[in-house]
């Protein structure tokens, strides 16, 4: 059985001011959303995408990840809470963010981006669906180094790679690290799918929805091994709050991979970027 590192949680600190690992986790995200997003429109330039374009993108995004993260933490998870301290929705110091609550920040933010550069909804998420996975691995690596979202208990002989979390468990206790699984599924196998299926011109809302599908099918399996929240516990059918808000997510991409591939034998007219 491993331990768990126990990594002091503050990066760097000058004074009164300290720069936290789960915040630079956030900057990285931003960094590689910028770099990958300049590589991408640059081999799709028939897409029409620059590298301006690509920052007010993310402008959008991190407005639409900071507001919907935190609403779909408070409405998903800790509604009743909130409801009776209300005041404490502002105390974003103390975390509570959700990603699924991010995701629909993150689609309410491209709508509207595409909207004022008359550009279809789909086809901006198309663009964006290969940028994002770096960024949420980014993000589960941050949990991983906090030591919090901890996996459930398991036998270390048949998962050698268990580990111990002394922040979470006062005698040494074998769990999943699932944090590290996430970023593995939802970090690097979804990027490297994205990124090889988005290389080519795709009928408008496939590669939207092989994200749709990556990311939903990823994290379902992964809760597998993830410890529920103390005060959510498991849910219908024994599945995890996080289990049940992926079943919509694979749902809606089988949806729209079927409709994408209707289109595009259709015949119909391709959106900008799309070849034959």
């Amino acid at each position: 059985m491993l331990t768990h590192p126990q990594f002091d949680p503050t990066f760097l600190s000058l004074g009164p001011v300290s720069v936290k690992w789960y915040g630079l986790m956030y900057v990285t995200a931003f960094v590689l959303f910028l770099v990958l997003g300049r590589t991408h429109a640059k081999r799709r330039p028939e897409q029409g995408y620059t590298a301006e374009s690509v920052e007010d993108i993310m402008f959008y995004g991190i407005l639409g990840v900071v507001l919907g993260g935190r609403l779909g933490y408070i409405l998903f998870y800790k509604f009743s809470y909130y409801l009776s301290s209300p005041i404490e929705i502002f105390y974003v110091w103390q975390g509570g963010m959700s990603f699924h609550g991010g995701f629909l920040g993150v689609l309410v933010a491209m709508w509207w981006w595409g909207r004022k550069h008359n550009r279809s909804f789909f086809e901006v998420t198309d663009f964006i669906a290969p940028l994002v996975p770096t960024g949420l691995g980014a993000g589960r690596i941050g949990n991983f180094i906090n030591g919090e979202l901890p996996g459930r208990i398991t036998d270390a002989s048949t998962w050698p790679w268990a580990m111990w979390f002394p922040q979470i468990d006062a005698t040494p206790v074998a769990r999943h690290p699932s944090q590290l699984y996430n970023v593995l599924g939802e970090g690097v196998f979804l990027f490297l799918l994205l990124w090889w299926y988005s290389k080519k011109p795709r009928a408008v809302g496939a590669v939207s929805a092989v994200f749709l599908l990556g990311y939903g099918g990823f994290r379902f399996f992964a809760e597998f091994a993830r410890e529920p929240d103390a005060f959510l516990g498991f849910q219908a059918l024994g599945m995890t709050r996080g289990q049940w808000l992926c079943v919509p997510m694979v749902a809606f991409g089988v949806y729209l991979l079927w409709r994408s591939g209707l289109t595009n034998k259709s015949g119909s007219p391709p959106a900008r970027g799309q070849g034959k």
